[in-house]
């Protein structure tokens, strides 16, 4: 018997609100890093992700980069943001890629085959390792790039986060790129800590990130890297390979980051940071001041 086509039709957006509603139903979890920049993007997407109509579950502050890849690839998460040359370097142990396109092919391959987890569409924030100093360092050793530096960093006492430690874009990379070694260098767990450590003249050179507001608000000197160590960082949710099929999701994402840069980045930041703002609240303004939250 043949089924009218008018029949077919019907059947055929049926089965496509189905499927909608479905996906919809879905939810997703979204996890972060245990920094001011990741809380606020995980809330960027989650409450993107609830203004399209998404349940969604918040897992932020889970730790270092990866503990997070480990409760991605376990599925406790869905997704976070992820940095590229992140991935390049911390998760894959590759070599390094100055090259952006060519990095986000990279880290996309490695880990659909590997972890069946994808990379979605990058943003506009590239918030690479930044080495800075305070202006008066910079004077007295005439520094402006990290050539510079090296040539005096012996004398010098360096605060830096844990993993600065042991990743090749860190104290490793400097020391095998620049030859450079610090006459002592001095742990710290939050950012934040590190900039008021250098504020105070505890230490004389501390890494942070590109999008860090300290930097312009106490008029620090970040250090050209003329070697080229640090690869491109931008900044990309990474995916379930099986939720990256519900295009809900990746609409929402993307909406997101076609709104963030670093100079964004740096504001937001600095919301949470100076003026004391929950990463939620900053996130949910943020998103009605641009139309995608109510």
């Amino acid at each position: 018997m043949r089924v009218p086509s008018s029949l077919v039709r019907i059947l055929a957006v049926a089965s496509a609100l189905l499927a909608a509603a479905s996906a919809n139903a879905q939810t997703i979890k979204v996890g972060s890093k245990n920094f001011t920049e990741q809380f606020i993007v995980a809330e960027l997407y989650a409450g993107a992700l609830e203004a399209a109509g998404l349940k969604v579950e918040r897992k932020v502050n889970l730790g270092a980069t990866l503990v997070a890849h480990e409760a991605l690839k376990s599925g406790a998460i869905d997704l976070y943001p992820e940095y590229t040359g992140t991935g390049l370097l911390a998760v894959m142990k590759a070599e390094k890629d100055t090259d952006p396109k060519r990095v986000l092919d990279k880290v996309k391959g490695f880990y659909e085959k590997e972890f069946n987890l994808t990379w979605l569409s990058p943003s506009n924030v590239n918030n690479g390792y930044a080495i800075v100093v305070r202006p008066e360092t910079a004077a007295q050793y005439k520094l402006r790039t990290l050539s510079d530096l090296a040539k005096v960093s012996k004398g010098l006492k360096l605060g830096a986060g844990s993993e600065f430690f042991d990743r090749y874009d860190g104290l490793p990379g400097l020391k095998e790129v620049y030859g450079m070694e610090f006459g002592e260098s001095r742990q710290f767990a939050a950012l934040r800590l590190r900039y008021e450590a250098l504020s105070q003249k505890q230490v004389d050179i501390a890494n942070g990130f590109s999008t860090d507001w300290q930097i312009a608000a106490e008029k620090f000197v970040a250090l050209d890297d003329d070697k080229s160590l640090f690869p491109p960082y931008q900044l990309a949710p990474v995916v379930r390979m099986e939720v990256a099929k519900n295009q809900t999701v990746v609409d929402a994402l993307a909406k997101v980051d076609a709104l963030i840069d670093n100079a964004t980045m740096s504001e937001l930041n600095r919301q949470v940071e100076v003026e004391k703002k929950e990463p939620r609240r900053v996130a949910a303004d943020f998103l009605k001041a641009k139309g995608l939250m109510k």
